[in-house]
Order: C-alpha cells, then structure tokens, then sequence
C-alpha cells in the first residue's frame, strides 16, 4: 500500500513536467527562427521570447502574454505556432528579473513561486512593460505596420487592459479567457476591437462577460466573443495536448479558437 501511495504521488507531482513535454519537442522540432531579446523596462533587464515567420513578405507583429504561471514553455510553443500561421510572436516574460537573483521564468523554484511573483507585480508596471514591448515591437524590420496584442487567463485580462492604454498604436487585442477591466469608465479609452475567446465550463471569468459588454456597448466601441461549450479554462493549453481525442472539448475548442485567431488577425 505504501509503495503504491507513494507511486501515485511521484505521477501526481510529475504532472506539470509531463505536460510540457509536448511543447518542448514542439519548440525543439520547429523549423523557425528563435531568439531572445533583451529590453531595459522598469530599472531592470526584460526577457522577450521572438518568433519569425518563414515568410517572404512582412508579417504582422503580435504581442503574446503569457498565463499566471510566467513564460513556460507552452506559452512560447503558442509563440511559435503562431508564427507558424505567418506572424512575427513576441512574448515578453514579465516577471523575467523581478524577483532578486532569478532572470526568467524558467529560473523559478516551481511554477506556484513564479504565479506568486507575478501577482506581486505592479500594475502600473505591467503597462509600462507592455508599452515598452510595443515600441520594441515597431522597430522589428520584418514587420508590416500591424500590431495585435493576445493573452490568456490573467494575460487575457492584461490584454483588455492594454487595449485601454494603447490607444491606436494597436489594431486589435484578443482577450483568451480573461477578465475585464474593472471600472467602466476606462472601457472609453479602448480604439480597437476587442476578441473574447471563452470556455463554457469557466464561470468564474464568463460571470464578467455581461458588465464588459455593457461598458463597451455603452462607449460604441466592439467587442466580440465566442463561449466554446464543454471548453474549461485554460481551454488552448490543455486542448494542445497532442494525447488528447479529437472529440475532447477542449480540443475541439481550441482547434475553433486557432481558426478565429488568424482569420481575425488576417483581416487587421
């Protein structure tokens, strides 16, 4: 009995390991070009995980932000198969330097450490990060003058919130999974579409779906979204689990939301 509790703990904590194995082959396999540039933001050093396109032409620019959990490795596989649809990805790491002697998400103890992290972050310094990103992201020769912004769970949020910043120095944000700003009065400010991609079996966030939609209604701004039925939170990082059925909801919601993301992204 003991050997066999102790069996079931070793693959109960070797869960999240195993769960990015998919997106390390994936990353490790791609054919695209990878790098990491560094960028000065708030008195510190900035991680950015960039992803090109095998392309011919320029490419719109988007901006990746990550889950709650940092910059792991699937939020850079999501990069690059984004980029493997033609854009150029760019994930900042936004906890990358933020805490003493750790540079990148990947440093941290465990991912509870690198969540913990990031909820201490400011959210003024998020912004300022984030517009700091943007402005890096113009310069990048390879690019054609569009830029979008995608983020998922508190990214997803952060998402909504840039696009309450940024004014017209973006031409969309795609908001995954993730809440919206919490006072009406900042839905003004917001001059591009805005994209919700939800999960049906994720009260928590769709439970704010109606007060964003009032605010933008009442500001005559868009906002458009699509609840995928069956679909969890986290629906487009579960759903790529190549081990998973094709019929799982998750799956299936994710294959949709790709198809949505770039169709979306084509027509900026």
């Amino acid at each position: 009995m003991k050997i066999s509790l102790i069996t079931a703990l070793i693959a109960f904590l070797m869960l999240p390991v195993l769960a990015q194995d998919y997106a390390i082959e994936q990353l490790e396999n791609s054919p695209r070009h990878h790098e990491w540039i560094t960028i000065d933001s708030n008195d510190r050093t900035l991680h950015n995980f960039v992803v090109y396109p095998e392309t011919s032409e320029p490419a719109p620019v988007v901006i990746v932000i990550h889950e709650n959990r940092g910059l792991n490795d699937w939020a850079r596989s999501f990069a690059d198969q984004l980029a493997a649809k033609g854009f150029i990805a760019v994930a900042p790491d936004l906890i990358s330097n933020t805490v003493d002697g750790i540079e990148k998400t990947s440093d941290f103890e465990s991912s509870d450490a690198a969540r913990q992290a990031l909820y201490d972050l400011e959210p003024s310094h998020v912004t300022t990060d984030l517009m700091n990103v943007l402005e890096y992201a113009q310069t990048i020769k390879a690019g054609d003058g569009t830029f979008a912004v995608a983020g998922f769970c508190w990214g997803g949020s952060q998402s909504f919130r840039f696009a309450t910043n940024a004014g017209d120095a973006i031409d969309a944000a795609f908001v995954f999974y993730g809440t919206g700003p919490g006072e009406a009065d900042v839905y003004a400010d917001i001059q591009v579409p805005v994209y919700g991609f939800y999960g049906g079996n994720d009260q928590r966030v769709n439970s704010t779906i109606e007060d964003s939609e009032e605010a933008m209604n009442e500001f005559g701004k868009t906002y458009e979204y699509e609840i995928y039925e069956g679909a969890g939170h986290a629906y487009m990082r579960s759903g790529d689990d190549p081990t998973k059925p094709q019929d799982d909801a998750n799956v299936q919601a994710r294959n949709k939301s790709w198809e949505r993301l770039v169709t979306l992204l084509k027509s900026l």
